[in-house]
């Protein structure tokens, strides 16, 4: 371990240098979810020096006051980090974990000394705890009343519906010493030692990203936190997939989900050459690049969105996608060749939690693994794209071009479901699509969908001009069978979900139209 942006060693207790790294954690310029102070432990060019020295006891008391003072006195708005007792190397040590404010921008005394009077602003750069100035300053100042929404305490919910199992469960895996006092603190402490819960005692709630870690059913407060797994045996443009829905707190539904892929997606093809006994081996699609994928679209998604991470998975291709793009600062460029580094992440807590459960690393590693996961299976290198307005961000996984399909490819039945996995190891049928017909049919839904369709409309315009309140009945029962009976098409049929995806009839359409005595004028936009 070393000296990082969120991590700061103290060798002993120097009250104005932790003031000011507690107050630049608390405003958490970066959104890295703040950091930690480790006081008694010396440190040389930002590696600490082993053994520690360590506190003694009169110290550690001394601290406790000094510190409370502080936080209380000499930082605004008040800010107190959560402090614990650690043993190392057979020394005591005081570990201050220092949460991203929720009230930022803080500023705190620039001197302690009776005298001074001014305050200043304060954050991380590198490893180093610097004053803001200039440009910083201004930045930190538009970032007042803006929190990461997974920081935001949610006014819907109530403390009880953080599942103990779950917390206890999280604990554990991660090796946390609270996991043992789990049972001992009731509700309310164990949720502020572990920082998921907010607000006066007299009305303490739940933050966001407690609900979406340690509730079985966060789809409740979130809306569409769900990864939608879709099979394409012919293409998109087939007659037939087949779908499942994985909802649950959102480190087991991804986790599930990329079992379920690596179990009947993925597969690796052996070529055996006759110049040299050594066979080459390739994987279709590598799953290192897929897992940092999915979990990039976990971590850096907006949950206010109520659009799913999809992943579509054909013979030829995999695609991951969610919503919004990345951060504004992240050109498509730099992202292509590896460098992207964007000034702040979306979801702080999301990724705090995440790197715990070392599902990620954060700092920018998950786009260079997926090339260099590519590139080391010998596939051809992915593709990342967004819009000009950063409001979608897709990867596209080409398949190896020496890889067999699946065996689920060679499925011939044409029954197309979607199933919901909640997050429980059981997969439940929920609702069948239907059953596409060989003959395209039109059906009095599709037939009421191609009556209204004028010009390219978006699916909300279609929706509202059916008079339709359910969004999933309208892609069911009028979408799906009508762009697979050929009578509507997609403007945009490379993204499927994109937000400017808008539907026109084809000329198909028109011919049933003219037949059925309803025919129209041409439509604007219309390519046929």
């Amino acid at each position: 371990m070393v000296e990082s942006e969120r991590i700061e060693f103290k060798e002993g207790w120097n009250p104005l240098s932790v003031l000011h790294t507690l107050c630049a954690f608390a405003n958490d310029f970066h959104n890295l979810g703040g950091g930690y102070i480790l006081i008694g432990i010396a440190e040389k060019n930002g590696v600490p020096i082993l053994p520690p020295v360590g506190l003694s006891s009169h110290e550690i008391n001394r601290i406790h006051k000094e510190l409370l003072r502080l936080s209380h006195e000499s930082i605004r708005p008040h800010h107190h980090p959560a402090v614990a007792l650690c043993e190392f190397d057979g020394a005591t040590v005081l570990l201050l974990r220092v949460f991203g404010g929720l009230y930022r921008p803080y500023k705190a005394r620039i001197s302690l000394a009776k005298d001074g009077h001014d305050w200043g602003y304060f954050i991380r750069k590198g490893s180093s705890t610097v004053r803001a100035k200039d440009h910083d300053e201004t930045e930190l100042l538009s970032l007042a009343a803006t929190v990461a929404f997974d920081d935001v305490i949610n006014q819907r919910a109530h403390v009880s519906d953080l599942s103990r199992d779950l917390i206890r469960a999280y604990l554990l895996e991660v090796k946390s010493d609270l996991a043992s006092h789990v049972d001992s603190l009731d509700p309310v402490a164990l949720g502020r030692q572990m920082n998921i819960v907010a607000g006066p005692t007299e009305d303490v709630l739940p933050i966001n990203v407690g609900l979406l870690f340690f509730n079985p059913e966060p789809w409740r407060f979130f809306p569409v936190a769900q990864i939608d797994v879709v099979w394409f045996p012919e293409g998109p443009g087939g007659d037939n997939f087949t779908e499942k829905i994985f909802r649950g707190p959102i480190h087991h539904m991804t986790r599930e989900a990329l079992d379920y892929i690596r179990r009947n997606y993925l597969n690796e093809t052996i070529i055996k050459h006759r110049d040299r006994a050594e066979a080459t081996h390739v994987e279709n699609f590598p799953y290192v690049a897929i897992e940092e994928t999915v979990i990039n679209a976990i971590y850096h998604r907006s949950y206010q969105e109520r659009e799913p991470v999809e992943v579509r998975i054909g013979v030829d291709e995999m695609i991951i996608l969610s919503y919004p793009g990345p951060d504004r600062s992240v050109r498509l460029d730099e992202l292509r060749a590896g460098r992207a580094n964007p000034r702040r992440y979306r979801n702080r807590r999301i990724g705090e939690f995440l790197k715990e459960l070392e599902l990620t690393e954060g700092r920018c590693t998950g786009i260079p693994k997926i090339i260099n996961a590519m590139r080391e299976n010998g596939s051809p290198p992915p593709v990342f794209e967004f819009d000009e307005d950063h409001s979608y961000f897709m990867v596209r996984l080409p398949v190896h071009p020496l890889a067999r399909p699946p065996v689920t490819a060679f499925r011939t039945d044409p029954v197309t479901t979607a199933q919901v996995v909640p997050a429980t190891h059981q997969v439940t049928p929920q609702v069948t699509i239907g059953t596409p017909q060989v003959a395209p049919q039109v059906t009095d839904p599709v037939a009421r969908l191609i009556l209204v369709v004028q010009g390219e409309m978006r699916r909300t315009e279609i929706q509202a001009a059916l008079g339709l309140k359910d969004r999933i009945h309208l892609r069911e029962a009028y979408l799906v069978p009508a762009l697979a009976a050929g009578l509507l098409e997609m403007t945009i049929p490379n993204a499927p979900n994109s937000r400017l995806q808008k539907y026109r009839l084809t000329q198909t359409a028109r011919t049933w139209l003219a037949a059925h005595g309803k025919a129209r004028g041409p439509d604007v936009g219309s390519t046929h």
